[in-house]
């Protein structure tokens, strides 16, 4: 399913949500993490359970919506990045990419990707572009990427003949090493212009003592989790050229606004990269 979305311009009726509340989804535990309502008892419990196993769960989701932000920001401020493909949206929380980026130019076009109903629902109801942009939102999975790219809806929103931000925020450590993780993101930075940025992270147990982190959790409660190392996370920016400061820490990307002291490698749990295509 897909769906477009432009100011003023409410879809017809509601759309239609088909949710399996008996089954936890990343972005429904996110939600609930992060203090939001849409939420069941399955992501409550598996929420749950991950922040017991990682008490710094809380600020790692926090600085990697910061680090998102930043990332998109640097794009469209100093690299004049006009369009991005965001996969893996999740539920709404303010400021979103698309207000991020049109803040800086109003007529950029951001495509939101994410296999959710109910952040189709919400995305479809409460993420509008301002005038001058657009926005639309694409019903699919990461692990098809050749079906993200072949949706109409795309070219129609994103001309992908020309330099695009695609941001990977939150998202591949969702992805088990049988789902090709790098074969997934390979296929879809082949697909983007020259000049075009890939903006990602990763959660990493690297600075966790042995057998820490949410990974357990997640997985018995039947969501697929893996931790991935510095060079394991190396590997989705190979042959791309890394913008300074490379691959660091989520919270340190480009942080000397952010309040300070930053939280530490151990409590937020991740890197970030941007690369570009040259």
């Amino acid at each position: 399913m897909s769906g477009t979305w432009f100011p003023g311009l409410a879809p017809s009726r509601p759309a239609p949500v088909d949710v399996d509340t008996g089954m936890p989804h990343p972005a429904r535990i996110y939600d609930y993490i992060l203090g939001g309502k849409d939420n069941f008892a399955a992501d409550q419990a598996a929420a749950r359970a991950a922040m017991a196993a990682n008490p710094h769960l809380v600020t790692a989701m926090r600085e990697n919506r910061a680090a998102m932000r930043r990332a998109a920001a640097f794009l469209a401020r100093d690299q004049g990045i006009r369009q991005f493909l965001d996969i893996a949206t999740g539920l709404p929380t303010s400021p979103n990419l698309h207000e991020v980026v049109q803040a800086v130019a109003p007529d950029a076009r951001i495509v939101y990707v994410d296999n959710d109903p109910i952040v189709l629902s919400h995305a479809r109801a409460l993420l509008s572009s301002n005038g001058d942009g657009s926005c639309a939102y694409l019903d699919a999975d990461l692990r098809a990427p050749d079906t993200i790219l072949a949706d109409p809806l795309l070219p129609r929103t994103l001309d992908m003949a020309k330099p695009t931000g695609l941001m990977l925020f939150g998202i591949l450590h969702f992805l088990q090493d049988g789902d090709d993780p790098y074969g997934v993101v390979a296929r879809l930075v082949d697909a983007l212009a020259p000049g075009s940025y890939l903006a990602i992270q990763h959660a990493t147990a690297d600075f966790y003592p042995p057998g820490a982190g949410t990974a357990g959790a997640y997985n018995r409660a039947g969501i697929p989790f893996q931790y991935r190392t510095r060079d394991e996370f190396g590997r989705f920016v190979a042959g791309l050229q890394l913008v300074p400061p490379g691959i660091v820490p989520m919270a340190e990307w480009r942080a000397d606004d952010e309040p300070q002291p930053r939280p530490s490698p151990l409590e937020a749990g991740g890197y970030v990269a941007v690369a570009r295509k040259d």
